[in-house]
């Protein structure tokens, strides 16, 4: 699945150069327009990061996420500063398909399991924001990318099995790749999806071609975030459905 993304910051969809408020480009004063364009391009997943919620939960803009859900049919998936039941619980009530936890996970995994318990996998997607250290570690970030944490991805999840709770989405992000237009990185996605294959992993940072699509495609990831390229006109949403549906898996391309 392609899943078209809006950074939402004072209303606005903007994009941020590495996680730097100080580094923003506003692309549209409305998020409205955008998404119903995507909608009605074949968009099966929306996904929406409230920034002002990211930085400050009651500053979350509910009333805009509303809006939101109310003018689409198109699934949304929200995240930014996600950091209580009560918080995955209003979104929920207010429409949201999924709700995006990060931070908040990854520094109390059990927290983690028990929201897994309460409100089921198919309705969270974790964030897990990684930054690869020599030696192969794959080290999780928080707040924004602002601190690392003791974590690595494998001993969060690790951590979560041991508590009895199986995420079903995982939101991945090699935080260097992210707003840079660099290319994904490949060589990590395929080694996830062989290492965890009942993961139903979304790749995100870095896609900058039709070629970047077609190689996540193969890599088996079951999402591909597409923000600033589709923002900064790289290619359209349809050329880029016409790319993942045109390339196979490993396991499809078996004679």
């Amino acid at each position: 699945m392609l899943i078209p993304a809006l950074d939402l910051l004072g209303g606005e969809v903007v994009r941020l150069y590495q996680g730097d408020f100080a580094q923003k480009t506003v692309f549209a004063p409305d998020p409205l327009p955008l998404a119903l364009a995507y909608q009605a391009a074949g968009a099966g997943l929306l996904h929406l990061v409230d920034l002002d919620g990211a930085r400050d939960p009651a500053r979350r803009q509910l009333t805009l996420l509303s809006r939101l859900g109310h003018g689409l049919t198109l699934p949304l998936q929200v995240g930014g500063g996600i950091r209580t039941t009560d918080d995955i619980a209003r979104l929920l009530d207010s429409g949201v398909a999924r709700v995006v936890v990060g931070s908040a996970a990854i520094a109390d995994p059990a927290q983690a399991a028990a929201w897994l318990r309460e409100f089921g996998p198919e309705q969270l997607t974790l964030a897990l924001d990684l930054r690869l250290e020599a030696g192969g570690r794959r080290t999780l970030l928080t707040h924004g990318w602002q601190a690392g944490s003791e974590r690595s991805l494998d001993s969060f999840l690790a951590e979560l099995t041991g508590l009895g709770a199986q995420p079903r989405h995982i939101l991945c992000t090699d935080i260097s790749r992210d707003g840079t237009l660099s290319g994904p990185n490949t060589a990590l996605y395929t080694a996830l999806v062989s290492e965890y294959p009942q993961l139903r992993w979304q790749a995100s940072g870095g896609v900058s071609s039709l070629d970047d699509i077609a190689a996540l495609r193969r890599a088996g990831v079951a999402g591909v975030i597409l923000g600033k390229a589709l923002l900064t006109g790289q290619f359209t949403l349809p050329q880029a459905q016409a790319v993942w549906e045109g390339t196979p898996t490993p396991q499809e391309a078996q004679p």
